[in-house]
């Protein structure tokens, strides 16, 4: 299957036959005022947003919109914050910072990326700094891991977006990680009214919550899918309950749009992490809309050095061997 046919509605967007979802977002009224409690606020939008997906409206900005529901419930959200599933319940609003450092969104960089997908490029990549998880062997660890970058008015990136229709094919939201800035994300979008595709380019650990702000957002999933236990994933990236919430937001995603799902191969990972992950889209996901980027560019960057096993680069035959394991299930492979 190529990219097309798995991936019909984002190339239906490039081909300026459907709208970005959160234009469609834009055009979708509310009528709960926004100063409503929060059960009423999240009942309207669990009606609203199961209805985008099969609208096909002209582009037209209403008051109060979708848009605006989602920045309010997102904002909620931040006080106690719970976008991940660490779930630190500190208070960002007033400046407070969880796990992952994040007090105001801090852009590092944004530019035309040519070295993603053949499907994404070229992609206008906005990097975050700081993660929700600390990879021992993260390749963009000077940024994930420190307060780097300036935070911009989300103004002014809208109109940096803006500035790039015609360019590129899509906005590509990634890190560090995304998901601390889905607030700030959403901020920006409400300021911004070009037919872009957004991308959301992220370690899927976010919460059920922040699952569902993006839900009616989000065009394709650029999504990464490590680990095939909690054990590996504990030690490398000091996360918690790995396979569960990732496992469980891949199963959401896929029901919200069409997926790349990136699997970073690991040194001496194939039968504990590889295989596991593989087996478990090709049983669990609708295979028909995703995409499955099964990679070799794993270094020992950062503490990697550190860790017995993961102190040298992937073999050839480890990458030929998960390459025919997807290929043999059935997946897309790109």
């Amino acid at each position: 299957m190529n990219a097309k046919e798995a991936l019909p509605r984002y190339f239906g967007i490039l081909d300026e036959k459907e709208l970005p979802y959160y234009l469609i977002c834009k055009s979708v009224p509310v009528s709960s005022p926004l100063d409503s409690d929060s059960e009423t606020l999240w009942k309207e939008h669990e009606e609203k947003v199961a209805n985008v997906r099969s609208m096909r409206v002209p582009f037209e900005v209403v008051n109060p919109n979708l848009l605006d529901l989602k920045l309010e419930l997102g904002m909620r959200l931040l006080n106690p914050c719970r976008i991940c599933e660490r779930k630190c319940n500190v208070n960002r609003l007033a400046g407070e910072a969880g796990y992952c450092k994040v007090k105001e969104s801090r852009v590092t960089s944004k530019f035309v990326h040519w070295g993603e997908e053949p499907e994404l490029i070229p992609s206008y990549t906005i990097f975050f700094s700081r993660c929700t998880f600390e990879c021992i062997f993260c390749q963009n660890w000077d940024i994930s891991q420190r307060n780097r970058g300036h935070h911009i008015s989300p103004g002014n990136l809208a109109s940096s977006i803006e500035g790039m229709l015609g360019g590129v094919r899509n906005v590509n939201w990634v890190g560090g990680d995304p998901t601390p800035n889905l607030v700030y994300i959403l901020e920006v979008l409400t300021s911004c009214n070009v037919p872009l595709p957004q991308v959301w380019n992220s370690n899927m650990y976010l919460t059920e919550e922040a699952m569902s702000l993006l839900d009616g957002i989000t065009d394709l999933y650029l999504s990464d899918f490590k680990y095939g236990n909690d054990g590996c994933a504990q030690k490398l990236s000091r996360v918690m309950r790995y396979f569960e919430v990732v496992s469980r937001n891949h199963k959401i995603a896929n029901e919200q749009c069409e997926i790349v799902l990136r699997h970073l191969v690991l040194p001496n990972h194939l039968e504990c992490c590889t295989k596991p992950v593989m087996e478990w889209i090709s049983e669990n996901l609708d295979t028909s809309r995703i995409r499955v980027n099964v990679m070799d560019q794993y270094r020992p960057e950062y503490k990697a050095k550190e860790y017995e096993g993961m102190d040298r680069r992937l073999s050839s035959k480890e990458f030929s061997t998960a390459y025919r394991f997807a290929e043999d299930l059935g997946l897309n492979v790109i």
